[in-house]
């Protein structure tokens, strides 16, 4: 009998694997645009996709191709045009530093180091913590709710804002606008996944997902908003070499990617909420940093090897997270990111069976070495096409494709959905914490749904 894996040509799973890495770079490249909404756009595509002769399995290794290759290239607007997802909202000021001083490509090199590093590392532990995941998974999903509401308290209360700040009032503000931004998110996904069933799409290609318009306006069209309030400058670049002790390296990534794979195995938490505790194990003098470096007062060392040491292990927070999300798959039989719904529904028939991990694990490995050349490629030479560029037209441009996307997809009920969140998504940015508190739109009813 033939399998799924002996059903595919090599070619076809090599062409899709390419277009999978490709619109992973468009979706990296262009702001507002989360890999999960390709990932959503592809499913909804699969049956004309499928029609037309391309293998299930392809179409997944597409997904997946497109979700590595994201976590790659998304360091590149984050640094160049201060446009960063809620992933890498916590690497912008020490990557946006070395950018003022004409370093930009080193940060963008440090973050690709990350990323393919974690790959490897994901690699090589795979079937270890996938094997002890499955045995604590039982005590995990037993007290899944409490473990998610420690999660929360540590997000909320770790967030101290400037440490000038020593009044009593200025110290509990910011937990107080994480809690507060946490349940206004919280609520609104209560509400969208309560009412979901209002969804009326215009365009029904396979099952509408509420999760298009809570997060296109969460942590899409809420962040291009905010970058259209400022103009991006970007100062004359220099090629620069990575400056960073291997040891340094090493760490960063093991932080990083344990970080990533840790949250891949809980629902709700994204990779986002990793990068809290990646930061909790590499802080020496990174707050210090952030804090007291300013545009007009930078020097060659204002940005320490704490700081470059802490690029390397957000990237790899994202990468492993994305690689851990399809062993959780596989292992739990659980999705815990829009890419890996995506996969299970595409799959949901089908054994994720050892040949099918092993056929992913090949296009995890080559989408990595795509990604990581092309990013540091394109890190060398973004500057060059962004000193002409009007960046405020792509980001209203970008912003129309959301609405229409949200209306098309999901209706006049998702659109209502999306136009509500976008606000909502804008007051981390207005409060001055984290914008990974904005998942709890998703944890909270999932707190809710176990308790």
């Amino acid at each position: 009998m033939m399998t799924p894996v002996t059903e595919v040509s090599i070619f076809t799973f090599l062409l899709s694997l390419f277009a999978g890495y490709f619109l992973g770079v468009i979706s990296g490249l262009i702001p507002g645009i989360h890999s999960n909404n390709f990932a959503l756009i592809l499913l909804a595509f699969s049956p004309m996709l499928s029609e037309h002769g391309l293998p299930l399995v392809c179409i997944a290794a597409m997904i997946l191709a497109n979700s590595l290759s994201h976590t790659f290239h998304d360091i590149i607007p984050a640094i160049f045009l201060g446009a960063p997802g809620d992933d890498l909202a916590l690497a912008v000021l020490p990557g946006h530093t070395l950018l003022l001083e004409g370093r930009g490509a080193e940060a963008i090199r440090l973050s690709a180091l990350g990323s393919a590093g974690s790959v490897a590392l994901a690699i090589i532990t795979a079937y270890p913590l996938s094997m002890a995941f499955r045995s604590a998974y039982p005590f995990i999903q037993k007290y899944i709710a409490w473990i998610l509401i420690i999660v929360v308290l540590i997000m909320v209360f770790t967030e101290k804002g400037e440490p000038d700040k020593q009044n009593l009032l200025q110290r509990i503000r910011y937990p107080l606008s994480a809690f507060l931004v946490f349940i206004l998110c919280g609520f609104l996904g209560v509400f969208a996944f309560d009412k979901e069933n209002l969804m009326h799409p215009f365009l029904s290609m396979g099952e509408p997902s509420i999760l298009l318009p809570l997060l296109s306006g969460l942590f899409g069209s809420s962040q291009l908003i905010i970058s259209l309030m400022s103009r991006p400058l970007i100062p004359y670049q220099f090629k620069s070499r990575m400056e960073l002790e291997r040891k340094r390296i090493i760490r960063g990534i093991i932080v990083g990617g344990t970080s990533g794979s840790m949250v891949a195995w809980l629902p709700g938490v994204s990779s986002s909420i990793a990068t809290v505790f990646a930061r909790l194990f590499i802080k020496e003098d990174f707050d210090r940093n952030l804090n007291t470096a300013s545009d007009d007062d930078l020097s060659t060392d204002s940005i320490t090897d704490s700081s470059k040491e802490f690029i390397v292990s957000i990237s790899g927070v994202n990468t492993c997270n994305a690689i851990f999300g399809l062993l959780a798959l596989v292992v739990i039989g659980k999705t815990r990111s829009g890419a890996m719904v995506a996969i299970n529904d595409l799959l949901g028939g089908i054994n994720l069976g050892p040949p099918l991990v092993l056929l992913f694990l090949v296009a995890i490995s080559l989408t990595a070495i795509l990604s990581y050349y092309s990013t540091i490629f394109l890190g060398d030479n973004i500057h060059r096409v962004l000193y002409g560029f009007d960046y405020s037209l792509l980001c209203y441009a970008v912003l129309a494709l959301l609405f229409v996307m949200c209306l098309a997809f999901t209706g006049f009920f998702g659109l209502m959905v999306f136009l509500i969140a976008t606000p909502i998504g804008m007051l981390p940015s207005f409060m001055g914490i984290r914008k990974s508190h904005a998942m709890g739109v998703i944890i909270l009813p999932v707190i809710l749904y176990f308790i």
